[in-house]
Protein backbone atom coordinates (compact mmCIF):
# COMPACT_ATOMS: atom_id res chain seq x y z
CA UNK A 1 0.00 0.00 0.00
CA UNK A 2 1.15 3.74 -1.09
CA UNK A 3 1.11 5.63 2.15
CA UNK A 4 3.33 8.37 0.53
CA UNK A 5 0.55 10.51 -0.29
CA UNK A 6 -0.44 10.76 3.43
CA UNK A 7 3.11 11.69 4.15
CA UNK A 8 3.23 15.03 2.15
CA UNK A 9 -0.51 16.19 3.65
CA UNK A 10 0.37 19.86 5.17
CA UNK A 11 0.25 20.04 8.99
CA UNK A 12 -2.91 21.43 10.19
CA UNK A 13 -3.81 23.61 13.23
CA UNK A 14 -6.97 24.52 14.76
CA UNK A 15 -8.07 28.17 15.17
CA UNK A 16 -7.01 28.60 18.82
CA UNK A 17 -3.25 26.93 18.02
CA UNK A 18 -2.87 29.18 14.81
CA UNK A 19 -4.31 32.14 16.53
CA UNK A 20 -1.62 31.39 19.29
CA UNK A 21 1.38 30.57 17.12
CA UNK A 22 1.16 34.09 14.82
CA UNK A 23 -0.24 36.45 17.83
CA UNK A 24 -3.64 37.04 16.40
CA UNK A 25 -7.29 36.56 18.47
CA UNK A 26 -9.72 33.95 16.99
CA UNK A 27 -12.66 36.48 16.44
CA UNK A 28 -9.77 38.32 13.88
CA UNK A 29 -9.08 35.50 12.16
CA UNK A 30 -12.45 34.77 11.48
CA UNK A 31 -13.07 38.34 11.06
CA UNK A 32 -10.06 38.19 8.07
CA UNK A 33 -11.77 35.23 7.25
CA UNK A 34 -14.90 36.52 6.86
CA UNK A 35 -13.59 39.99 4.90
CA UNK A 36 -11.46 37.34 2.39
CA UNK A 37 -8.20 38.41 4.02
CA UNK A 38 -6.57 35.01 5.26
CA UNK A 39 -9.27 32.72 4.86
CA UNK A 40 -8.18 29.08 6.36
CA UNK A 41 -6.99 26.20 4.60
CA UNK A 42 -9.74 24.09 5.11
CA UNK A 43 -13.27 24.57 6.85
CA UNK A 44 -15.19 21.17 8.01
CA UNK A 45 -18.73 21.22 6.06
CA UNK A 46 -20.34 19.83 9.34
CA UNK A 47 -18.71 21.52 12.30
CA UNK A 48 -17.70 24.82 10.70
CA UNK A 49 -14.34 24.43 12.16
CA UNK A 50 -11.41 26.36 10.93
CA UNK A 51 -8.30 24.63 10.19
CA UNK A 52 -5.05 26.77 8.82
CA UNK A 53 -1.42 25.19 7.71
CA UNK A 54 1.97 26.57 8.72
CA UNK A 55 2.21 27.84 5.07
CA UNK A 56 -0.20 30.71 5.63
CA UNK A 57 1.87 32.03 9.01
CA UNK A 58 4.17 34.32 7.30
CA UNK A 59 0.89 36.32 5.73
CA UNK A 60 -0.78 36.41 9.53
CA UNK A 61 1.97 37.63 10.92
CA UNK A 62 2.88 40.41 8.09
CA UNK A 63 -1.12 40.96 8.45
CA UNK A 64 -0.89 41.46 12.43
CA UNK A 65 2.22 44.15 12.14
CA UNK A 66 0.65 46.00 9.35
CA UNK A 67 -2.54 45.92 11.69
CA UNK A 68 -0.43 46.95 14.58
CA UNK A 69 0.99 49.94 12.40
CA UNK A 70 -2.78 51.04 12.23
CA UNK A 71 -2.58 50.26 8.46
CA UNK A 72 -6.36 50.25 7.22
CA UNK A 73 -7.51 47.32 6.19
CA UNK A 74 -7.95 47.96 2.47
CA UNK A 75 -4.42 48.88 2.28
CA UNK A 76 -2.96 45.99 4.01
CA UNK A 77 -4.61 43.94 0.98
CA UNK A 78 -2.67 46.35 -1.30
CA UNK A 79 0.68 45.69 0.55
CA UNK A 80 -0.13 41.89 0.47
CA UNK A 81 -1.50 41.33 -2.58
CA UNK A 82 -0.97 44.42 -5.05
CA UNK A 83 3.00 44.50 -6.70
CA UNK A 84 5.75 45.93 -5.09
CA UNK A 85 5.41 50.10 -6.51
CA UNK A 86 1.98 49.99 -5.00
CA UNK A 87 2.20 48.12 -1.79
CA UNK A 88 5.67 51.24 -1.51
CA UNK A 89 3.18 53.80 -2.25
CA UNK A 90 1.14 52.75 0.27
CA UNK A 91 3.23 51.77 3.26
CA UNK A 92 5.05 55.71 2.87
CA UNK A 93 2.22 57.48 2.71
CA UNK A 94 0.83 55.79 5.70
CA UNK A 95 4.42 56.19 7.69
CA UNK A 96 4.32 60.06 7.05
CA UNK A 97 0.64 59.55 8.27
CA UNK A 98 1.82 58.13 11.53
CA UNK A 99 4.94 60.46 11.86
CA UNK A 100 2.63 64.20 11.76
CA UNK A 101 0.27 62.22 14.29
CA UNK A 102 3.45 61.48 16.83
CA UNK A 103 4.75 65.26 16.42
CA UNK A 104 0.89 66.60 16.94
CA UNK A 105 0.24 63.48 19.59
CA UNK A 106 3.58 65.28 21.18
CA UNK A 107 2.75 68.60 21.21
CA UNK A 108 -0.55 68.13 22.80
CA UNK A 109 0.87 66.49 25.54
CA UNK A 110 3.03 68.34 26.56
CA UNK A 111 0.79 71.48 26.30
CA UNK A 112 -0.93 69.77 28.65
CA UNK A 113 1.25 68.99 31.15
CA UNK A 114 2.79 72.32 31.36
CA UNK A 115 -0.91 73.55 32.29
CA UNK A 116 -1.37 71.14 35.39
CA UNK A 117 -1.33 73.08 38.65
CA UNK A 118 1.89 71.71 40.27
CA UNK A 119 0.84 68.07 39.44
CA UNK A 120 3.76 65.37 39.10
CA UNK A 121 4.06 61.67 39.86
CA UNK A 122 1.28 59.68 40.36
CA UNK A 123 0.45 60.03 44.09
CA UNK A 124 -3.06 62.00 43.73
CA UNK A 125 -5.40 61.51 46.77
CA UNK A 126 -7.53 58.40 47.09
CA UNK A 127 -10.92 58.33 45.70
CA UNK A 128 -13.04 59.22 48.92
CA UNK A 129 -15.55 56.46 49.94
CA UNK A 130 -19.57 56.91 49.02
CA UNK A 131 -21.11 53.15 50.06
CA UNK A 132 -20.81 50.54 51.87
CA UNK A 133 -19.30 48.46 48.98
CA UNK A 134 -21.16 45.44 50.22
CA UNK A 135 -23.85 43.09 50.38
CA UNK A 136 -25.97 43.03 54.20
CA UNK A 137 -26.97 39.34 52.72
CA UNK A 138 -30.42 40.00 52.48
CA UNK A 139 -31.87 38.11 49.68
CA UNK A 140 -30.46 36.05 46.92
CA UNK A 141 -26.75 37.91 45.42
CA UNK A 142 -25.04 37.63 42.04
CA UNK A 143 -21.45 38.61 41.98
CA UNK A 144 -19.15 39.07 39.47
CA UNK A 145 -15.57 40.96 38.86
CA UNK A 146 -14.95 42.92 35.83
CA UNK A 147 -11.94 45.13 34.12
CA UNK A 148 -13.18 48.94 35.36
CA UNK A 149 -11.64 50.14 31.82
CA UNK A 150 -13.63 47.03 30.23
CA UNK A 151 -16.78 47.78 32.22
CA UNK A 152 -16.89 51.57 30.95
CA UNK A 153 -15.80 50.59 27.52
CA UNK A 154 -18.71 48.00 27.10
CA UNK A 155 -21.72 50.95 28.75
CA UNK A 156 -19.96 53.71 26.47
CA UNK A 157 -20.66 51.45 23.66
CA UNK A 158 -24.04 49.52 23.91
CA UNK A 159 -25.45 53.18 25.62
CA UNK A 160 -25.28 54.62 21.99
CA UNK A 161 -27.89 52.58 20.70
CA UNK A 162 -30.89 53.17 23.60
CA UNK A 163 -33.96 54.51 22.67
CA UNK A 164 -35.77 57.57 24.11
CA UNK A 165 -39.52 56.71 23.71
CA UNK A 166 -41.49 57.38 26.68
CA UNK A 167 -44.21 55.03 25.23
CA UNK A 168 -41.39 52.21 25.61
CA UNK A 169 -39.73 53.10 28.88
CA UNK A 170 -37.42 49.41 28.21
CA UNK A 171 -36.00 50.76 25.48
CA UNK A 172 -34.40 53.72 27.65
CA UNK A 173 -32.91 51.02 29.89
CA UNK A 174 -29.99 48.67 29.36
CA UNK A 175 -30.36 44.75 29.49
CA UNK A 176 -27.78 43.05 31.76
CA UNK A 177 -27.68 39.69 31.40
CA UNK A 178 -25.04 37.38 33.78
CA UNK A 179 -24.36 33.58 33.38
CA UNK A 180 -21.91 31.33 34.78
CA UNK A 181 -19.47 32.24 31.79
CA UNK A 182 -19.87 36.25 30.67
CA UNK A 183 -22.02 39.46 30.99
CA UNK A 184 -23.97 40.71 28.04
CA UNK A 185 -24.93 44.43 27.86
CA UNK A 186 -28.12 44.99 25.29
CA UNK A 187 -29.44 47.94 23.96
CA UNK A 188 -31.85 48.88 21.19
CA UNK A 189 -34.16 51.55 19.76
CA UNK A 190 -35.81 49.48 17.25
CA UNK A 191 -33.66 50.79 14.45
CA UNK A 192 -30.49 49.70 16.06
CA UNK A 193 -29.35 47.14 18.19
CA UNK A 194 -25.83 46.75 20.69
CA UNK A 195 -24.49 43.98 22.07
CA UNK A 196 -21.16 43.62 24.24
CA UNK A 197 -20.14 40.42 26.05
CA UNK A 198 -17.22 40.73 28.44
CA UNK A 199 -15.66 37.42 30.41
CA UNK A 200 -15.38 38.06 34.32
CA UNK A 201 -11.81 37.97 35.69
CA UNK A 202 -13.12 35.15 38.24
CA UNK A 203 -16.03 33.21 38.22
CA UNK A 204 -19.31 34.39 38.69
CA UNK A 205 -20.65 33.78 41.97
CA UNK A 206 -24.77 33.33 42.66
CA UNK A 207 -27.12 32.48 40.09
CA UNK A 208 -27.70 33.81 36.75
CA UNK A 209 -29.18 37.21 36.26
CA UNK A 210 -31.45 39.14 33.18
CA UNK A 211 -32.32 42.91 35.02
CA UNK A 212 -33.18 46.44 33.35
CA UNK A 213 -31.02 48.86 34.48
CA UNK A 214 -31.62 53.05 33.77
CA UNK A 215 -28.98 54.45 30.56
CA UNK A 216 -27.90 57.11 32.48
CA UNK A 217 -27.15 55.78 35.94
CA UNK A 218 -25.43 53.51 34.11
CA UNK A 219 -23.15 55.65 32.28
CA UNK A 220 -22.52 57.75 35.16
CA UNK A 221 -21.33 54.46 36.90
CA UNK A 222 -18.90 53.24 33.76
CA UNK A 223 -16.92 56.73 33.56
CA UNK A 224 -16.24 56.32 37.36
CA UNK A 225 -15.70 52.43 36.70
CA UNK A 226 -13.10 53.70 34.65
CA UNK A 227 -10.70 54.47 36.97
CA UNK A 228 -10.97 51.20 39.27
CA UNK A 229 -8.62 48.55 38.01
CA UNK A 230 -10.97 46.14 38.64
CA UNK A 231 -14.91 46.46 40.05
CA UNK A 232 -17.13 44.01 41.74
CA UNK A 233 -21.24 43.80 40.24
CA UNK A 234 -23.42 42.53 42.56
CA UNK A 235 -26.80 42.28 41.60
CA UNK A 236 -30.17 41.59 44.52
CA UNK A 237 -33.89 41.81 44.36
CA UNK A 238 -33.63 45.35 44.58
CA UNK A 239 -30.60 46.79 43.39
CA UNK A 240 -27.28 46.37 41.02
CA UNK A 241 -23.63 47.98 43.22
CA UNK A 242 -20.88 48.46 41.39
CA UNK A 243 -17.53 48.97 43.97
CA UNK A 244 -13.99 49.09 43.61
CA UNK A 245 -12.46 46.17 44.43
CA UNK A 246 -10.17 47.97 46.56
CA UNK A 247 -13.04 49.38 49.10
CA UNK A 248 -12.74 52.90 48.22
CA UNK A 249 -16.12 52.99 46.83
CA UNK A 250 -19.21 51.73 45.12
CA UNK A 251 -22.23 53.06 42.93
CA UNK A 252 -25.71 51.58 43.27
CA UNK A 253 -28.25 51.30 40.68
CA UNK A 254 -32.17 50.31 40.89
CA UNK A 255 -33.11 47.59 38.87
CA UNK A 256 -36.43 48.23 36.51
CA UNK A 257 -39.32 46.11 35.37
CA UNK A 258 -39.88 46.17 32.21
CA UNK A 259 -40.62 44.03 28.98
CA UNK A 260 -37.13 44.41 26.69
CA UNK A 261 -37.43 42.92 23.25
CA UNK A 262 -36.70 39.48 22.44
CA UNK A 263 -33.24 40.51 20.64
CA UNK A 264 -31.67 36.67 20.74
CA UNK A 265 -35.02 36.13 18.16
CA UNK A 266 -33.76 38.46 16.02
CA UNK A 267 -29.81 37.82 16.18
CA UNK A 268 -30.79 33.98 15.07
CA UNK A 269 -33.34 35.14 12.33
CA UNK A 270 -30.81 37.45 10.77
CA UNK A 271 -30.48 36.15 6.45
CA UNK A 272 -26.86 34.94 5.37
CA UNK A 273 -24.83 38.24 4.24
CA UNK A 274 -25.18 38.67 0.74
CA UNK A 275 -22.42 41.75 0.58
CA UNK A 276 -19.60 42.66 2.86
CA UNK A 277 -18.32 45.53 2.51
CA UNK A 278 -14.67 46.39 4.93
CA UNK A 279 -13.63 50.27 4.74
CA UNK A 280 -11.77 52.86 7.16
CA UNK A 281 -14.00 53.17 9.96
CA UNK A 282 -13.22 57.34 10.78
CA UNK A 283 -13.38 57.93 7.33
CA UNK A 284 -16.65 56.28 6.42
CA UNK A 285 -18.07 58.11 10.16
CA UNK A 286 -16.21 61.60 8.64
CA UNK A 287 -18.16 60.90 5.15
CA UNK A 288 -21.48 60.42 7.03
CA UNK A 289 -21.27 63.72 8.78
CA UNK A 290 -20.36 65.21 6.16
CA UNK A 291 -23.35 64.45 4.01
CA UNK A 292 -25.98 64.84 6.57
CA UNK A 293 -24.36 68.17 7.38
CA UNK A 294 -24.42 69.21 3.89
CA UNK A 295 -28.43 70.27 3.50
CA UNK A 296 -31.58 69.07 5.37
CA UNK A 297 -33.08 69.99 8.51
CA UNK A 298 -33.33 73.87 8.54
CA UNK A 299 -36.69 74.19 6.75
CA UNK A 300 -37.74 71.35 8.43
CA UNK A 301 -38.52 68.65 6.13
CA UNK A 302 -36.78 66.18 7.99
CA UNK A 303 -33.35 64.61 8.03
CA UNK A 304 -31.63 63.47 5.19
CA UNK A 305 -30.35 59.92 4.04
CA UNK A 306 -27.17 58.87 3.07
CA UNK A 307 -26.96 56.39 0.14
CA UNK A 308 -23.78 54.31 0.00
CA UNK A 309 -23.21 52.97 -3.57
CA UNK A 310 -20.19 49.60 -3.32
CA UNK A 311 -17.97 48.91 -6.05
CA UNK A 312 -15.67 46.51 -6.94
CA UNK A 313 -12.82 48.05 -4.74
CA UNK A 314 -14.18 51.44 -3.06
CA UNK A 315 -17.88 52.41 -1.56
CA UNK A 316 -19.18 55.84 -2.64
CA UNK A 317 -20.84 57.91 -0.16
CA UNK A 318 -23.20 60.31 -1.28
CA UNK A 319 -26.40 62.45 0.48
CA UNK A 320 -29.88 61.44 -0.47
CA UNK A 321 -33.44 61.35 0.52
CA UNK A 322 -36.05 59.30 1.75
CA UNK A 323 -39.19 58.58 -0.61
CA UNK A 324 -41.23 61.31 1.52
CA UNK A 325 -38.84 64.14 1.50
CA UNK A 326 -38.39 66.59 -1.59
CA UNK A 327 -35.85 66.08 -3.98
CA UNK A 328 -32.30 68.00 -3.47
CA UNK A 329 -30.42 68.91 -6.15
CA UNK A 330 -26.37 67.24 -5.53
CA UNK A 331 -23.72 69.77 -6.52
CA UNK A 332 -20.09 69.76 -6.28
CA UNK A 333 -20.07 70.85 -2.34
CA UNK A 334 -22.77 68.18 -0.92
CA UNK A 335 -20.34 65.79 0.91
CA UNK A 336 -20.13 63.21 -1.65
CA UNK A 337 -16.85 60.94 -1.39
CA UNK A 338 -15.33 57.88 -2.32
CA UNK A 339 -13.57 55.84 -0.14
CA UNK A 340 -10.92 52.69 -0.67
CA UNK A 341 -12.86 49.50 0.41
CA UNK A 342 -12.86 45.99 -0.07
CA UNK A 343 -15.86 44.37 -0.98
CA UNK A 344 -16.89 40.61 -1.25
CA UNK A 345 -20.65 39.66 -2.14
CA UNK A 346 -22.84 40.54 -5.36
CA UNK A 347 -23.24 44.38 -7.23
CA UNK A 348 -24.01 46.35 -8.00
CA UNK A 349 -25.95 47.59 -4.56
CA UNK A 350 -26.87 51.01 -3.13
CA UNK A 351 -28.21 51.02 0.22
CA UNK A 352 -29.45 54.13 1.93
CA UNK A 353 -29.18 55.24 6.33
CA UNK A 354 -30.68 57.46 8.79
CA UNK A 355 -26.91 59.52 9.68
CA UNK A 356 -28.57 60.21 13.14
CA UNK A 357 -28.41 55.88 13.74
CA UNK A 358 -25.38 55.01 11.44
CA UNK A 359 -22.76 57.54 12.69
CA UNK A 360 -23.01 56.76 16.69
CA UNK A 361 -23.00 52.79 15.26
CA UNK A 362 -19.32 53.69 13.80
CA UNK A 363 -18.46 55.71 16.23
CA UNK A 364 -19.00 53.41 18.87
CA UNK A 365 -17.09 51.00 17.23
CA UNK A 366 -13.46 50.29 17.53
CA UNK A 367 -10.43 49.92 15.75
CA UNK A 368 -9.68 51.63 12.44
CA UNK A 369 -11.66 49.48 9.84
CA UNK A 370 -14.98 48.69 10.34
CA UNK A 371 -16.96 45.77 8.73
CA UNK A 372 -20.54 45.99 7.27
CA UNK A 373 -22.46 42.91 6.54
CA UNK A 374 -25.52 43.38 3.97
CA UNK A 375 -28.16 40.82 3.33
CA UNK A 376 -30.47 43.10 1.64
CA UNK A 377 -31.40 46.76 1.25
CA UNK A 378 -34.36 46.42 3.42
CA UNK A 379 -32.72 43.70 6.59
CA UNK A 380 -30.81 44.66 8.75
CA UNK A 381 -27.27 45.49 8.88
CA UNK A 382 -24.50 44.00 10.94
CA UNK A 383 -21.98 46.43 12.34
CA UNK A 384 -18.47 44.71 12.71
CA UNK A 385 -14.83 45.39 13.76
CA UNK A 386 -11.94 42.96 13.91
CA UNK A 387 -10.19 44.62 16.87
CA UNK A 388 -13.56 44.04 19.21
CA UNK A 389 -15.57 40.92 18.00
CA UNK A 390 -17.23 41.08 21.33
CA UNK A 391 -18.99 43.71 20.39
CA UNK A 392 -21.96 43.96 17.94
CA UNK A 393 -24.32 46.41 16.45
CA UNK A 394 -27.41 46.08 13.80
CA UNK A 395 -28.72 48.93 12.18
CA UNK A 396 -31.89 49.37 9.89
CA UNK A 397 -31.41 50.80 7.03
CA UNK A 398 -33.75 53.19 5.07
CA UNK A 399 -35.60 53.18 1.95
CA UNK A 400 -34.03 55.69 -0.72
CA UNK A 401 -35.71 57.53 -3.35
CA UNK A 402 -34.96 55.84 -6.89
CA UNK A 403 -33.48 58.74 -8.69
CA UNK A 404 -29.79 58.63 -8.83
CA UNK A 405 -28.76 61.70 -7.00
CA UNK A 406 -25.47 60.16 -6.08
Amino acid sequence: MDVSIGLFQPELLSISAFARRVGLAPSALRFYDDCGVLVPARVDATTGYRSYSLDQEMRARVLRSLREAGLPLAEVMVVLDGDPDAARTVLERHRGTVRERSRTADATIAAVLRSLPGARGADGAPWAADGSGTDDGAGPVTRVRLGGAELAGAVRQVAAAVGDDPDHPALGRVLVEIDDSEVRLVATDRYRLSTRVLKPVVAVEGRDRRVLLDAGPLAEAGSWAARCAAVTVEIDTEEARISDTDGSGSRELKLWDGEFPAYRDLLSALPEARHRLIVDRTALLDAVTACAGSYGGADGDGVPAVALRLGEDDVHISPSVRPDQPPRPAGPDDGSTTLRALRIGESPLRIGFDPAVLAPALEASVGPDVLLEISGVTEPVVVRSADQGSFTTLVMPVALTSAPED
